[in-house]
């Protein structure tokens, strides 16, 4: 057996400069580790999150690079390709957290749907980020929906638990939900769910070249334009509002804290779209921001619920939502190397069509 890999790398201190590294051939495998064949795997805003928080919540360390380069984590499908685990097949087929690259190889936990990245530097991370699932035992997986799978589900599994902590806490009084980037995929899945609530408006942030997309959507009651922030105090009711960031805007925070004050009853950070923008401010007038850890979340409510009692209400909430995504979202698949720099460029500008969603292959 003889591989040879291509990785994705991001100069951490400059999410602009990137290369690609063909690295050392994988001649073979110790005992118990695993080769997967990266198949493709979703390129998105969240993408960018990840590297955004990367140093504060150790995403870098999913896949370390050399030196201050890093390969950003990406939702995919693979094959094993080689396996010198008793209980790994070869020519399984998983879903997953991959780097941008052609193989991964791990150190294989066997579980009943799959497996477990044991290897030292992701033993820190949560077991949602390690997990390799079979997609033969995985019940929300349909061969039909690859694309909205990598697309989607991930982030979409973020929205679901944010909405479900708004619900959990009777949406902290508010009457309601104020969501910043709202054309980015994250912020739809919350938005869509809101609406099914019907906790009150649900109001979308987002900039003026993104305003007819957002609108057109039909998930959002009213939409907010970043430069408009003063109609916050007309449109948010007497019970207050919830507000979402995806964004990572310090500017956008203050201003809607700066608006609002007392009457936003909860403020949360969950995305970085906006990475390049500066932080906000420390002091800021009403509830201090509560960063939304996901996996936190994941392991309360599968305490709560059971495993498959959280994947039961998941599945319910995602296929209305994969449903949903096909009235806006436009798949579009691409391959190689020059093909993923572009696609990763025009994410990182902020240029990219919304409604794009865009797959990689680097076969």
């Amino acid at each position: 057996m003889s591989s040879s890999p291509i990785d994705f790398q991001v100069n951490r201190d400059k999410f602009s400069d990137v290369r690609f590294d063909a690295g050392a051939p994988i001649d073979d495998l110790t005992e118990g580790q695993v080769l997967f064949k990266v198949n493709a795997f979703a390129l998105t805003s969240n993408n960018i999150s990840y590297a955004a928080a990367g140093d504060m919540l150790n995403y870098w360390g999913f896949f370390p690079g050399p030196d201050r380069w890093g390969r950003i984590p990406a939702m995919g499908f693979a094959d094993v390709l080689a396996s010198r685990n008793s209980e790994v097949t070869e020519g399984a087929r998983v879903f997953g957290f991959f780097p941008m690259s052609r193989h991964l190889v791990i150190d294989a936990q066997p579980t009943k749907s799959g497996m477990i990245d044991g290897v030292a530097h992701r033993a820190e991370h949560a077991p949602i980020y390690r997990t390799y699932s079979y997609t033969d035992r995985d019940g929300l997986y349909d061969a039909n929906l690859e694309a909205q799978i990598m697309l989607l589900r991930g982030l979409f599994m973020t929205s679901f638990l944010v909405d479900d902590l708004f619900a959990d806490e009777d949406f902290y009084g508010a009457g309601a939900s104020i969501i910043t980037s709202a054309s980015s995929k994250t912020s739809i899945a919350l938005a869509h769910l809101g609406a099914a609530r019907a906790r009150g408006p649900v109001i979308g942030l987002t900039s003026k070249r993104n305003q007819d997309f957002v609108r057109k959507l039909g998930c959002y009651d009213e939409v907010v334009l970043y430069d408009e922030l003063d109609r916050l105090t007309e449109l948010v009711p007497a019970a207050g509002a919830v507000m979402t960031d995806m964004a990572g805007n310090g500017e956008v925070v203050a201003g809607v804290h700066e608006r609002l004050q007392d009457n936003l009853k909860y403020s949360c950070t969950v995305g970085g779209t906006h990475w390049d923008s500066p932080p906000r401010k420390a002091d800021l007038p009403g509830p201090t921001p509560e960063f939304f850890f996901a996996p936190s979340r994941i392991v309360k409510r599968t305490q709560d619920w059971g495993a498959g009692g959280l994947q039961e209400k998941l599945g319910t909430s995602w296929r209305a939502f994969a449903s949903f995504s096909n009235q806006w979202m436009n798949v579009q698949h691409h391959a190689g190397e020059e093909a993923l720099e572009r696609v990763y460029q025009e994410v990182l500008s902020g240029a990219l069509n919304p409604s794009d969603g865009h797959i990689i292959s680097l076969w």
